[in-house]
C-alpha cells in the first residue's frame, strides 16, 4: 500500500524545495484512550517542558521557520498557530492536549514533540495521488469541525486527492477524509517550510507512525518524504 505524492507546477517555482513527509500505517485498532497512550502522553510531555520554555519557544528555529513560512502563505501565526507550536503552547501552559482518539492523540504528541504539522486521514477515505497545488478560486472546503463549507482562493496551498481538497497547507484538514472510530488504516503527512530539512520532516512522520504502533497497534507500511523540484 503506497501513497504517491505530486507537486503542481506553479508550487514547484514559487516554493523549490518544500519537503512533505508522507507514512502509512494499517491494521491500527481505534480506541478514545489507554493505559499506553496515558503513558506516552507523561513522557512525552515531560520531555518538552524540559527542552522548552514558553517565553522564548519563538525563537526555536523550527517555530520560526514556520511562522514565516505562515507569513508568505498569507497566514497570520499570530492568529492560526502552526500546529506543532499551537500544542506545544499548551502544554507548556500547563494545559491537556485535546483528547480525540488514540490514533489522533499520538500523532499530535509527535506534532508536539518535532514542531511539525502534522496531519492524519483515513487511508480508505483518500483517492490518490496527493498533490500539492493552489486552489482553485471558488473551490469548497469543508475542514473538521466546521459547520459550512468554506470558499476557497487561488492564493492558497493545499494538499488535495484526484476528488477533494484534503487540508488547507499545513494547518487545516477535510472533515471527509478525518480518522474516526471506524478506521484502520491510517495516512499520516508531515508538512514543510522553506528551508527545512529532509531528514527533520522525515523523523517526524516516522516518530508520529511509531506512537501511533506504540498505542494502537498496526503495521508500518510505507513512509518516505517528496521535494518539490526534484524528479
Amino acid at each position: 500500500m503506497q501513497i504517491e505524492l505530486r507537486w503542481s507546477e506553479d508550487i514547484q517555482e514559487k516554493f523549490p524545495k518544500l519537503v512533505v513527509g508522507v507514512g502509512l500505517i494499517t491494521g491500527v485498532s481505534l480506541q478514545r484512550e489507554n493505559e499506553r497512550l496515558a503513558h506516552l502522553k507523561k513522557a512525552v510531555y515531560a520531555e518538552v517542558e524540559r527542552k522548552f520554555v514558553l517565553e522564548t519557544l519563538k525563537d526555536d528555529p523550527t517555530v520560526r521557520a514556520y511562522r514565516d513560512f505562515y507569513w508568505k502563505l498569507n497566514i497570520d501565526p499570530t492568529k492560526t498557530r502552526p500546529a506543532g507550536e499551537a500544542l506545544l503552547r499548551r502544554v507548556l501552559h500547563g494545559d491537556q492536549l485535546p483528547e480525540i482518539s488514540a490514533v489522533v492523540d499520538a500523532y499530535n504528541l509527535a506534532s508536539m514533540k518535532t514542531r511539525i504539522p502534522i496531519s492524519g486521514f483515513d487511508r480508505d477515505a483518500l483517492t490518490p495521488p496527493l498533490q500539492v497545488r493552489f486552489a482553485r478560486n471558488g473551490e469548497v472546503f469543508t475542514g473538521i469541525g466546521m459547520k459550512t463549507p468554506m470558499s476557497l482562493t487561488q492564493n492558497m496551498v493545499v494538499l488535495a486527492d484526484t476528488k477533494r481538497v484534503v487540508c488547507i497547507y499545513p494547518h487545516r484538514d477535510c472533515d471527509h477524509t478525518k480518522i474516526t472510530m471506524a478506521t484502520e488504516n491510517v495516512a499520516i503527512v508531515g508538512y514543510g517550510a522553506l528551508g527545512m530539512a529532509s531528514d527533520q520532516i522525515r523523523e517526524a512522520v516516522e516518530t508520529a507512525l511509531e506512537f501511533i504502533k506504540q498505542v494502537s497497534g498496526g503495521e508500518i507500511a510505507a513512509k518516505g518524504v517528496f521535494r518539490s523540484g526534484v524528479g
